[in-house]
């Protein structure tokens, strides 16, 4: 019996090598692989004594040759190429383990060239392992360094049987698939429009409790980047505290820290559903988390809270106070954790602040659709870069152009139709996800209450009649922020005069669905 090793990771290569050399495999290896098992005194040739033939072109080519390919991919059960292996002095080989170049690694990091990526491009590796994964009834093929153990274990009480050969096949075609939509990713760079062809690369980061649903079972995957992303948010997010996480806790999470990462200022965002039910700005992050839970105290019961800076004792301590499902921050004080983990099912997240401000870079938005995905770039437009074009007689004084710009990043943040009330940086009420952008303002305005009475308001699209501004004045509100651009932008405008509201148009819009 003959293996073929050639891997990047070593990991547990060692033990798996020395077991196969006591099963009676003769190990063929290349490169750092074969160095690796002769230091450790593993019986292991060169690739080269199967080819007959020295590595060339700096180690570009050493297996890509008929004398490797040909013991892969020859079927066992054709006596034909049986016969043609024979004819020329081609032995079988019934081991692959191969993992490839470090690419994703390699290309992750600052200032690499363009010699640096090309060079880790693995061209042997794929093809081996696309050739081995073909014929996996006669060949056992590895990729994972998790499958040493149990491949050794199945081995060694009598063979592995067809169906884990084809799992291994399948995850060596994933595996490789993974590694070229990398590459072609890293390619792409700079490229304007969307591609005619598009891979996404995903890999498992843990199994969740459930899905939306009890009964739905679920799965957390994290795009495979060609660089790493120091916006990754909940998806990197080490947990310090608390039960496993859900299908819904991953949602909530996800929106919450997006929304309190999406301010410079220190913010904290209570979400709940996805929708922000608290949300607040304060040099005090711990008079932040209570301005922003005054919004709406009742909903942000079971909600999930994000600050966008170190969670101090003081803010824990107010916390303590309400039952949350989780809090993610980018860095908690040594008091502010033991106060927190006296919740024995709060899940505490640490995650990585963006080292940016006022200039988030975009990303690819992808949303499923039966039977295909929506692609888009996301919404990541910079603080800086809102437009105030006022259209009514009065203007907003500094204290409304404040609110007006936090209730036009909160507003984003929102389920369409969208309606923000804000007032001193913080969220009063909110109308979220209603097809009638009427009922989104009623919403809100009943949230908040008497806290709507001097409040400006911040709608993501265009108001298309006045109805709305007349609710909003209703409710004692001073100034709005909408994009504009509907037909009866005169009969909005108009309206708002009447009532001495100040409205500033943006030209863009924030829909959320």
């Amino acid at each position: 019996m003959r293996a073929i090793l050639s891997v990047s990771n070593k990991t547990g290569l060692v033990d798996f090598a020395q077991g196969l050399s006591q099963l009676g495999f003769e190990i063929f290896s290349t490169g750092g692989t074969k160095k690796a098992l002769t230091e450790a005194q593993v019986p292991v040739k060169s690739v080269s004594e199967i080819t007959g033939f020295p590595e060339i072109l700096g180690g570009r080519v050493k297996t890509l040759h008929p004398a490797v390919h040909g013991g892969l991919l020859a079927r066992r059960d054709l006596p034909a190429h049986m016969a043609e292996l024979a004819q020329n002095n081609i032995q079988a080989i019934d081991l692959v383990a191969v993992n490839l170049y470090p690419f994703v690694e390699t290309v992750s990091k600052k200032k690499v060239t363009l010699d640096e990526a090309l060079e880790n491009i693995d061209i042997g590796g794929p093809t081996m392992l696309r050739a081995a994964a073909k014929n996996f009834p006669g060949v056992i093929v590895i990729v994972d360094p998790a499958d040493y153990t149990p491949v050794l274990e199945k081995l060694r009480a009598g063979g592995v049987v067809l169906d884990e050969r084809q799992r291994l096949a399948q995850k060596a075609f994933q595996h490789v698939a993974s590694y070229d939509s990398a590459i072609s990713q890293y390619l792409r760079q700079g490229a304007e429009g969307f591609p005619d062809e598009m891979t996404i690369a995903l890999r498992k980061r843990y199994d969740l409790r459930y899905g939306e649903n009890p009964h739905q079972p679920a799965a957390f995957y994290a795009e495979q980047t060609v660089a790493a992303s120091s916006d990754s948010g909940i998806t990197w997010a080490k947990q310090l505290w608390g039960k496993q996480l859900s299908f819904n806790n991953i949602l909530d999470a996800d929106a919450a820290w997006g929304a309190a990462s999406d301010f410079s200022t220190p913010t904290v965002a209570i979400i709940k559903h996805t929708n922000p039910c608290g949300l607040a700005s304060h040099q005090d992050i711990a008079e932040a988390y209570r301005r922003a839970l005054s919004g709406d105290p009742v909903s942000a019961f079971g909600g999930i809270v994000a600050a966008n800076r170190k969670v101090t004792a003081a803010m824990a301590q107010e916390m303590v106070k309400t039952f949350y499902e989780i809090v993610i921050a980018p860095e908690y004080e040594a008091e502010s954790l033991k106060v927190l983990k006296k919740k024995r099912d709060l899940r505490i997240l640490l995650t990585e602040l963006p080292p940016y401000i006022n200039s988030r870079p975009g990303y690819l938005d992808y949303r499923r659709v039966r039977g295909g995905l929506l692609i888009q770039t996301s919404d990541s437009l910079s603080e800086n870069s809102v437009s105030l074009n006022l259209v009514t007689q009065r203007e907003p004084t500094k204290a409304e152009i404040e609110d007006l710009l936090f209730a036009w990043r909160a507003v984003k943040h929102i389920k369409s139709n969208a309606i923000a009330l804000a007032k001193d940086k913080t969220l009063v009420g909110m109308g979220a996800g209603q097809p009638n952008r009427v009922v989104s303002v009623d919403i809100a305005r009943t949230k908040a209450g008497d806290k709507a009475r001097g409040s400006v308001m911040a709608s993501d699209a265009m108001f298309p009649f006045p109805d709305s501004i007349e609710r909003a004045a209703q409710a004692g509100v001073t100034a709005i922020i909408q994009p504009g651009g509907s037909i009866r932008d005169e009969e909005v405008i108009k309206a708002a005069d009447g009532y001495n509201i100040a409205m500033v148009f943006t030209g863009t819009r924030h829909f959320r669905h």
